[in-house]
Protein backbone atom coordinates (compact mmCIF):
# COMPACT_ATOMS: atom_id res chain seq x y z
CA UNK A 1 0.00 0.00 0.00
CA UNK A 2 2.78 2.45 0.87
CA UNK A 3 4.50 1.66 -2.39
CA UNK A 4 1.33 2.54 -4.36
CA UNK A 5 0.98 5.85 -2.49
CA UNK A 6 4.61 6.71 -3.19
CA UNK A 7 4.24 5.86 -6.88
CA UNK A 8 1.05 7.94 -7.13
CA UNK A 9 2.69 10.93 -5.42
CA UNK A 10 5.74 10.74 -7.65
CA UNK A 11 3.53 10.51 -10.75
CA UNK A 12 1.51 13.54 -9.63
CA UNK A 13 4.70 15.48 -8.94
CA UNK A 14 6.12 14.68 -12.36
CA UNK A 15 2.83 15.66 -14.02
CA UNK A 16 2.74 18.96 -12.15
CA UNK A 17 6.38 19.68 -13.04
CA UNK A 18 5.79 19.00 -16.74
CA UNK A 19 2.72 21.28 -16.83
CA UNK A 20 4.62 24.01 -15.02
CA UNK A 21 7.56 23.74 -17.42
CA UNK A 22 5.23 23.82 -20.44
CA UNK A 23 3.45 26.92 -19.09
CA UNK A 24 6.77 28.71 -18.46
CA UNK A 25 7.97 27.87 -21.97
CA UNK A 26 4.74 29.26 -23.49
CA UNK A 27 5.03 32.44 -21.41
CA UNK A 28 8.64 32.89 -22.46
CA UNK A 29 7.79 32.44 -26.14
CA UNK A 30 4.89 34.89 -25.84
CA UNK A 31 7.19 37.45 -24.21
CA UNK A 32 9.77 37.11 -26.98
CA UNK A 33 7.28 37.98 -29.71
CA UNK A 34 7.12 41.78 -29.93
CA UNK A 35 3.68 43.35 -29.81
CA UNK A 36 4.82 46.13 -32.16
CA UNK A 37 7.88 46.20 -34.40
CA UNK A 38 9.11 49.52 -32.95
CA UNK A 39 9.07 48.19 -29.40
CA UNK A 40 11.47 45.42 -30.39
CA UNK A 41 14.01 47.83 -31.89
CA UNK A 42 14.09 50.21 -28.89
CA UNK A 43 16.63 49.15 -26.30
CA UNK A 44 15.37 49.67 -22.73
CA UNK A 45 18.92 50.07 -21.48
CA UNK A 46 19.44 53.08 -23.78
CA UNK A 47 16.23 54.66 -22.50
CA UNK A 48 17.36 54.22 -18.91
CA UNK A 49 20.78 55.69 -19.70
CA UNK A 50 19.10 58.75 -21.22
CA UNK A 51 16.87 59.19 -18.17
CA UNK A 52 19.86 58.85 -15.85
CA UNK A 53 21.86 61.43 -17.81
CA UNK A 54 18.90 63.84 -17.74
CA UNK A 55 18.47 63.44 -13.99
CA UNK A 56 22.18 64.05 -13.40
CA UNK A 57 22.00 67.29 -15.36
CA UNK A 58 18.97 68.45 -13.36
CA UNK A 59 20.45 67.39 -10.04
CA UNK A 60 23.76 69.24 -10.38
CA UNK A 61 24.21 71.22 -7.18
CA UNK A 62 24.36 74.95 -7.32
CA UNK A 63 27.25 76.78 -5.73
CA UNK A 64 27.63 75.59 -2.20
CA UNK A 65 28.15 77.94 0.68
CA UNK A 66 31.28 77.04 2.64
CA UNK A 67 30.51 75.82 6.14
CA UNK A 68 31.56 78.17 8.93
CA UNK A 69 34.55 77.13 10.98
CA UNK A 70 34.19 75.70 14.47
CA UNK A 71 35.35 78.94 16.04
CA UNK A 72 32.74 80.94 14.10
CA UNK A 73 29.97 78.54 15.14
CA UNK A 74 31.12 78.62 18.76
CA UNK A 75 31.15 82.45 18.75
CA UNK A 76 27.63 82.47 17.31
CA UNK A 77 26.34 80.10 19.99
CA UNK A 78 27.92 82.20 22.75
CA UNK A 79 26.40 85.32 21.25
CA UNK A 80 22.94 83.74 21.23
CA UNK A 81 23.41 82.62 24.82
CA UNK A 82 24.40 86.08 25.97
CA UNK A 83 21.40 87.59 24.17
CA UNK A 84 19.06 85.08 25.83
CA UNK A 85 20.65 85.80 29.22
CA UNK A 86 20.20 89.53 28.71
CA UNK A 87 16.53 88.98 27.91
CA UNK A 88 16.02 86.90 31.08
CA UNK A 89 17.66 89.47 33.38
CA UNK A 90 15.33 91.87 35.03
CA UNK A 91 16.10 95.60 34.66
CA UNK A 92 17.00 95.73 38.39
CA UNK A 93 20.01 93.37 37.95
CA UNK A 94 21.86 95.49 35.42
Amino acid sequence: MRRLVKIALVALGIRWFLKWRKRRREEREAAQLPATPTAATADPADELRQKLAASRVEAEPEETVPAPSVADRRAGVHEQGRAALDEMKSPDES
